[in-house]
């Protein structure tokens, strides 16, 4: 096993810096509390969704709904949340309960995620227009407080993103049924011979991905101030990416929270880079996709050389 893989934290966190040190290179002036809150303005609603997503790639599944399901969220959030808190709340835990619901009904019928989540993806985005037909609605004052806080040392985002990181290492590395979740991506069979109920070690992990899905729409909203039924339908492949380039994979559990908050800092600032510069809007996604591209290149060619193949 090389070095890389046992430390698959390392190159997320060398990405993040070059990227950090060209910023600032490129923008002296974003070296500052005031430039580094403008670089990672995004970043926490970004990093609830990875985080989301990587809960369901722990368990060997993918999920192609999370962006409107997030865009489903906001719209709540604005709608809801704000005119009738007590109802608005009760919307969202049903939310939360429904991915539960469809990670046990996957598991089931043994049904291939990628197809069941890419229809729920209709479901959602049906949703979220009947509640918001056009963008609109309002966040809540408080929630707008909390997003807009201005911690002493730090940016909120940064401070949210260090908070995010420690409690999912917390849950899914050190915790004993973050242990068995990520045995389910590893071997299921182990895990149900070892009495495990597998059904619902896939419900409850899909279940956290729906509470982190929906921290993720609140989070959004409470930074724009309004929803859009379309507002995060970009989350999906962000999220994607986010794990991907945090150290995580596709089979197997291999995951890492910590990773895929970095990859989501990673994949924000990006964005932020880019239109330093100057890079048409239409070219900062395939430009995105490329530094994605560069890193995993990178993993792949210092893994192959650790095994010596």
């Amino acid at each position: 096993m090389s070095f890389l893989s046992r430390h698959r934290i390392i190159l997320p966190v060398v990405s993040l810096a070059v990227l950090l040190a060209a910023t600032f290179y490129m923008q002296p002036r974003a070296m500052s509390y005031f430039g580094l809150n403008l670089l990672f303005n995004l970043a926490v609603p970004i990093a609830l969704a990875t985080i989301a997503q990587m809960l369901i790639i722990m368990v060997n599944d993918i999920d192609l709904s999370l962006g409107t399901f997030v865009s489903l969220a906001a719209c709540v959030t604005a709608t809801f949340v704000h005119d009738t808190p007590f109802l608005g709340l009760v919307i969202l835990l049903g939310l939360i309960l429904a991915y539960a619901l469809l990670g046990a009904v996957i598991h089931a019928l043994d049904l291939p995620a990628i197809v069941v989540t890419l229809g729920m993806s209709f479901v959602w985005g049906g949703l979220a227009l009947y509640i918001l037909p056009s963008p609109g609605g309002s966040s809540p004052d408080w929630l707008r407080s909390l997003m807009t806080v201005k911690p002493p040392l730090a940016p909120m985002a940064v401070v949210a993103a260090i908070i995010i990181a420690a409690v999912t290492h917390l849950l899914i590395i050190r915790s004993g049924i973050g242990t068995v979740l990520r045995g389910v991506g590893g071997n299921a069979r182990s895990v149900a011979r070892a009495g495990w109920p597998v059904i619902r070690l896939k419900a409850l992990a899909y279940g956290l991905a729906g509470l982190f899905g929906v921290l993720a729409g609140m989070a959004l909203v409470g930074l724009t101030t309004s929803a859009d039924a379309n507002i995060a339908l970009r989350y999906t492949l962000l999220s994607i990416a986010g794990v991907i380039l945090g150290g995580g994979e596709f089979t197997g559990g291999k995951v890492s929270p910590t990773g895929a908050v970095i990859g989501a800092l990673t994949l924000t600032l990006a964005a932020s880079f880019l239109s330093f510069m100057r890079l048409s809007p239409d070219w900062q996604i395939g430009a995105q996709g490329a530094i994605l591209i560069l890193v995993l290149t990178a993993r792949l060619i210092f893994s192959r050389k650790g095994t010596g193949a």
